[in-house]
C-alpha cells in the first residue's frame, strides 16, 4: 500500500482476521490537524483500488486465452498420434507379406538342401556298410588261418566301422551284422587263449613266440577285459607250481625255507625276461603284474603259517631271531622288486638313515605286512637286549683307553645306545608305523630311564667313592646328559614323523629329557662341591679367628687371599672345560655365589663371639668375595702371575679372553642376580656391628642355611623316593628356567637376574 499521510500501514494488519478499520484510520489520522488530509488520502485510496481492478481484469483475460491453446494443442497431438499408429500398422502388414513371399520362394531351396543332406548321409552309411561287410568277412577268413598280425589291423578297422551304427541297431540287418561281429570277437579271443595253452603246454613258446605275438596285438585290439583274462592266465599258469610247492607242503611253506621262495620267483622273472617279454607288450607290465600276484599269494601263506606258529599248545614258540632274519629277507626281496619295477631311484635298505625313504612304494609291505601282527615279540626282543646293555654300559669306562681327555667328549656307550635305538627305529617303521611302534617309542623310553639312573647317575654319585669322581669325569657326565638330553628330544620328533596320527599325541620322551637335565644339574652342583672342597681350609682359618678380641680393622683378613686364590683356581679349572658350554659355565656361576653365600653365612654363626670390629672387618672381607663373585665369568682362560697371599684380588690385566664372555645385556642380568643373592648379608652384618657397639660381643644364632634342601642344580640323596623322579623334578626346574629366561641354572644369557 501507499504511504498515506506520510505512513505506511503495515500489511499483517491488513491480512489479519481480526482486522479493525478503526485502529487503521486512528494510525493514518493520528493528529486532528491530519484531518484537513482526508479527501486527498480518499482521493488516492480510488486511484489505487482502479489500478489494481484493471491489473486483475488483465489477469483473467489473459488466463483464458492461454487455456484454449492448451486445448488446441492437445487436440493437435491427439490427431498426430492416431495417423502415426496407422503408418505403423501399414509397416506391419507389409513386413508380414514380405515374410510369406520369401518363405514361398525358399521352400523349394530348403527341401532341396534337406535331400541332398540325406542322400549324402545315406551313400555314407552305405559305404561303410559295404566296408564293414567286407572287413567282416576277410576278417574270418584270417582268424581262420591265424594271421593275427593282420586280423590286428583289420579288427580295429571293423570296430571303428561298427561303432557307427549304433543308432541304426533296430535295422534288422545291422543288428544282425553286429551280432556276428560279436561271436567274431569272442571266437577270436578264445582261439587266441588256446593257442597261448598249446604253446605253454608243449613247450613250443620259442618256436611260436611271432605268432603268439601278433596275437597279443589283437587283444589289444579287443580290449582291457580280454587283455586281462591273458594276464591272468598266465599268471595263474605260472604260479600254479609255486603254489603247490609252498603251500601244500608244511616243511616247504615253513618260514626256515622263506629265501627258497624268493630264489624261485627271481628264477621266474629271468624265465620271463628271457623267453616271455618278447611276447607280451611292454605297456602291459605283466612281469609286474606277476609280482603282484606272487606278494598276494606269499603274504597270505605267512600270516597262516605265523599264526600257526603262535597257536601251538606244546610247541615252541616263534623264533624272534627266525622272525627278525625272515622279515630282513623279505625287505630285501621287496626292494629289489621296487629297484625294478618302481621309479629307479635307489631305495633305503632296512639298516639306513630314516629320510631315504619318505617316498610311497609299489612294493613296500606288499609281503612284509603279515609279519606286522607279530613285530611285538620283536620289539619285546629288543626289551631283553636293552635289559643286558644296561649293566654292561655300568661296568665300561668314562673314556677310551686310547683317547685322550677333550672338554666335549661324551661317555661311549651313549651314542652307542642311540646309534642302537636308530636302527630299531628304522627296522620297525619300516614293517609298523602304528601300535608296534608306539611300543617301541615307550620302550625306548624305560631304558633311557635306565641309563640316566643306573648309569649316569652312578657314575656321578656311586662309582668313584667318598672322593668323588674327578672334575674331568663330571664334566664328561655333564656333556653326556646335554647330549642325550638334545638326542632324545630329536628321536621324538623322528618317532612323531614317521607313527601314524592316531598315536602321535602318545610318543612322549619329555620326562626323559627332564631326568637328562637332572643329571646336569647334579653334574653342575658336583662342580660347585670341588669348589667348595678347596674352600674349606680357609673357612678353618676363618673360624679359628679371634674376632671379639679384634680391636682394629684391616684391608682385609688372611682367610679371604686364601679363599679368592682356591675359589680362582677352582673355577678357572672347571670354566676352562665348560666354556664350550656357557649355558652350563653360567649355571656353575650362578650355583657357587649361591653356594658360598650360604656357607659365608653359616660360618658367620660359627664364629661367635664377634665384637664390632670383628663384624666390620667381615663387611670388608664380604665385598672383596662379592667383587670376586662379580668377576667369575671375566676370569681369563689362563691364570695370571702368582699374587702375593696378601694382596686384593684385583681386575685381570692379563691379555687372554674371558672365559665365559657375556653381552652387554647378560652381564648386567649376572650382576643383578649376584647382588640379589648375596643382599641379605649387608644387614646381617651391619646388624652384628649395631648389636657388638651396643652390647658388646654379640653371640649371634645360627642363621638358616640357604642350602638347605635340594636346591637348584643339587644332586639328589639316594635314600630319597626314587632317584629317576628326583631328576625330572630338578629337569622340570631347569626346562622352565630356560622357558623363562632366568638367570639361574641354565638360564640363558638374555633373561633376568633371578631372586
Amino acid at each position: 500500500m501507499t504511504q498515506v499521510n506520510g505512513v505506511a500501514p503495515p500489511g499483517s494488519d491488513l491480512d489479519s482476521a481480526d482486522y479493525d478499520p478503526i485502529t487503521h484510520l486512528n494510525t493514518i489520522f493520528s493528529h486532528p490537524s491530519a484531518l484537513s488530509s482526508a479527501p486527498s488520502v480518499s482521493s488516492a485510496l480510488h486511484t489505487r483500488q482502479d489500478v489494481l481492478d484493471s491489473s486483475i481484469d488483465r489477469l483473467v483475460s489473459a488466463q483464458a486465452a492461454s487455456d484454449a491453446s492448451s486445448l488446441a494443442r492437445i487436440r493437435a497431438a491427439q490427431d498426430e498420434l492416431g495417423v502415426l499408429f496407422s503408418k505403423i500398422d501399414a509397416v506391419r502388414e507389409r513386413a508380414l507379406a514380405t515374410e510369406q513371399a520369401i518363405t514361398s520362394m525358399t521352400a523349394d531351396i530348403k527341401r532341396l538342401d534337406g535331400t541332398k543332406r540325406n542322400l549324402t548321409l545315406s551313400m555314407t552309411a552305405l559305404k561303410r556298410l559295404q566296408m564293414l561287410t567286407t572287413a567282416y568277412e576277410q576278417l574270418r577268413g584270417l582268424v581262420k588261418t591265424r594271421q593275427y598280425k593282420e586280423c590286428a589291423q583289420l579288427l580295429q578297422a571293423v570296430l571303428q566301422l561298427m561303432s557307427h551304427f549304433k543308432s541304426y541297431r533296430s535295422i534288422d540287418q545291422i543288428a544282425a551284422l553286429g551280432r556276428k561281429v560279436s561271436d567274431l570277437q569272442r571266437e577270436l579271443l578264445e582261439q587266441i587263449c588256446e593257442d597261448f595253452e598249446l604253446a605253454f603246454a608243449k613247450g613250443e613258446v620259442a618256436q611260436k613266440k611271432n605268432m603268439l605275438k601278433e596275437a597279443c596285438e589283437v587283444l589289444d585290439a579287443l580290449g582291457e577285459n580280454a587283455r586281462a583274462r591273458l594276464v591272468t592266465w598266465y599268471t595263474n599258469t605260472t604260479l600254479r607250481e609255486y603254489r603247490q610247492i609252498f603251500r601244500g607242503n608244511d616243511e616247504a611253506g615253513s618260514l626256515d625255507n622263506i629265501s627258497r621262495r624268493y630264489a624261485w620267483f627271481n628264477r621266474i622273472l629271468k624265465t620271463y625276461d628271457h623267453e616271455h617279454a618278447a611276447i607280451f607288450p611292454p605297456q602291459w607290465r605283466v612281469n609286474e603284474i606277476l609280482a603282484n600276484s606272487f606278494c598276494e599269494g606269499t603274504r597270505d601263506d605267512f600270516k597262516d603259517v605265523l599264526q600257526k606258529s603262535t597257536k601251538k599248545p606244546d610247541g615252541p614258540s616263534l623264533d624272534v631271531n627266525l622272525l627278525l632274519s625272515c622279515l630282513q629277507e623279505t625287505l630285501d626281496f621287496e626292494h629289489s622288486l621296487e629297484k625294478r619295477f618302481g621309479s629307479g631311484e635307489p631305495r633305503a635298505s632296512v639298516d639306513t638313515d630314516m629320510s631315504a625313504d619318505e617316498r610311497p612304494r609299489t612294493f613296500s609291505q606288499a609281503i612284509s605286512k603279515a609279519f606286522e601282527p607279530y613285530v611285538s615279540l620283536w620289539v619285546e626282543a629288543q626289551d631283553r637286549q636293552y635289559a643286558t646293555l644296561i649293566p654292561k654300559y655300568r661296568q665300561q669306562p668314562l673314556h677310551n683307553a686310547d683317547e685322550d681327555f677333550s672338554p666335549q667328549s661324551v661317555i661311549p656307550s651313549s651314542t652307542e645306545l642311540f646309534q642302537h635305538y636308530r636302527l630299531n627305529l628304522n627296522q620297525c617303521a619300516k614293517l609298523s608305523t602304528g601300535e608296534r611302534l608306539l611300543e617301541l617309542s615307550k620302550t625306548f623310553g624305560k631304558y633311557l630311564d635306565h641309563y640316566s639312573q643306573q648309569v649316569l647317575f652312578y657314575f656321578l654319585a656311586e662309582r668313584s667313592g667318598p672322593a668323588g669322581p674327578s672334575t674331568e669325569d663330571v664334566v664328561t657326565v655333564l656333556n653326556t646328559a646335554d647330549y642325550c638330553y638334545t638326542t632324545c628330544s630329536q628321536l621324538e620328533e623322528k618317532i612323531k614323523a614317521r607313527i601314524d596320527s592316531q598315536f602321535r599325541d602318545q610318543v612322549d620322551l619329555e620326562s626323559q629329557g627332564d631326568a637328562f637335565l637332572g643329571i646336569a644339574g647334579a653334574a653342575v652342583r658336583a662342580l660347585v662341591r670341588k669348589v667348595e672342597a678347596d674352600c674349606e681350609p680357609a673357612w678353618r682359618e676363618m673360624r679359628n679367628t679371634a674376632w671379639s678380641r679384634l680391636e682394629n680393622v684391616g684391608d682385609q683378613s688372611s682367610y679371604v687371599s686364601e679363599l679368592v686364590r682356591a675359589i680362582r683356581q677352582r673355577s678357572i679349572e672347571i670354566l676352562t672345560l665348560l666354556r664350550h658350554k656357557q649355558q652350563y659355565a653360567r649355571s656353575f656361576c650362578d650355583n657357587l655365589v649361591d653356594s658360598l653365600t650360604s656357607t659365608y653365612t653359616a660360618q658367620i654363626a660359627l664364629c661367635k663371639p664377634i665384637a664390632e670390629a670383628g663384624a666390620e672387618q667381615m663387611l670388608l672381607d664380604f665385598y672383596v668375595l662379592k667383587k670376586l663373585f662379580a668377576d667369575l665369568p671375566s676370569l681369563p682362560a689362563s691364570p695370571p702371575s702368582s699374587t702375593p697371599s696378601h694382596a686384593s684380588p684385583r681386575p685381570s690385566t692379563d691379555d687372554s679372553p674371558a672365559l665365559l664372555p657375556l653381552p652387554a645385556h647378560a652381564a648386567a642380568a649376572y650382576a643383578k642376580r649376584v647382588a640379589a643373592t648375596t643382599a641379605k648379608l649387608d644387614p646381617l652384618l651391619k646388624t652384628l656391628q649395631s648389636a657388638a657397639a651396643s652390647e658388646g660381643p654379640s653371640r649371634v644364632a645360627s642363621p638358616p642355611s640357604a642350602g638347605g634342601g635340594a636346591g637348584v642344580g643339587q644332586q639328589p640323596g639316594p635314600g630319597v623316593g626314587n632317584v629317576n623322579d628326583s631328576l625330572r623334578n630338578i629337569g622340570k626346574f631347569f626346562r622352565r628356567d630356560v622357558a623363562g629366561g632366568m638367570g639361574g641354572a641354565f638360564g640363558r644369557f638374555g633373561g633376568g637376574a633371578g631372586a
